[in-house]
């Protein structure tokens, strides 16, 4: 049988990634680098980039900062802060932490006089928003003495990933990173499959917490 081909609209990584478990290339191509490049060649990729596409499905790129299909991090704020069923919550054997909610988001409501739209913030103060000053109402009392769980992800059945997880990031604040495919299923349990995860996503090095890589390696 033929070395499989990259099928319309797949892209690079889905292609390689299925090439690599295909079973004619594992028998004719035993040896796991060699049987990247002759994937990667079916990319039609230049030479001079093959390169680092090699190094890169080997997870042994130099730079992994950022990491699209793992998923994103984002400020929390009301609109997309989600607050979990303890049903929700996974266990990743992280150290969880425990934060008042008014530190996570903003709880301090302020409206437009014009528009009457409301805005919140973590602090009072004077804030304008399109030239106006906003009008300060109350402080939002649903979320005093409440807490919120920092390194204990949990699963987000409406998106925009599979899991979500509050962290703090390098500045001390509060984000919302979100992971994982929520239409495929984690196959770590085949060995061939998590080998190839880890060393795709260099998942010895999986980076800080507040990057969706590092959870996403969590899972694998």
């Amino acid at each position: 049988m033929p070395i499989p081909n990259p099928k319309d609209n797949e892209n690079k990584q889905s292609f390689v990634s299925r090439c690599m478990e295909d079973s004619v290339m594992k028998k004719e191509y035993p040896d796991e680098k060699q049987r990247v490049a002759v994937c990667l060649s079916k990319t039609k990729r230049s030479k001079s980039n093959l390169l680092s596409d090699v190094l890169e499905v080997l997870g042994l790129s130099l730079s992994y900062e950022d990491c699209e299909d793992c998923g994103n991090s984002e400020i929390v704020t009301i609109e997309n802060f989600v607050e979990p069923a303890a049903s929700d919550y996974v266990d990743f054997g992280e150290e969880v932490e425990e934060i008042l909610l008014e530190n996570v988001i903003g709880t301090y409501m302020y409206k437009d006089p014009v528009t009457m739209e409301i805005y919140y913030f973590q602090n009072p103060g004077v804030y304008k928003k399109n030239g106006r000053t906003l009008v300060f109402i109350s402080k939002a009392a649903k979320y005093q003495g409440r807490t919120v769980q920092l390194n204990k992800p949990f699963r987000t059945p409406d998106g925009p990933k599979k899991f979500s997880v509050y962290v703090k990031n390098d500045k001390g604040n509060v984000v919302k990173v979100n992971f994982g495919d929520p239409n495929m299923k984690i196959k770590k349990n085949i060995p061939s499959r998590r080998k190839s995860f880890r060393a795709r996503h260099n998942c010895d090095n999986p980076g800080p917490k507040w990057k969706a890589r590092y959870w996403s390696c969590k899972a694998w």
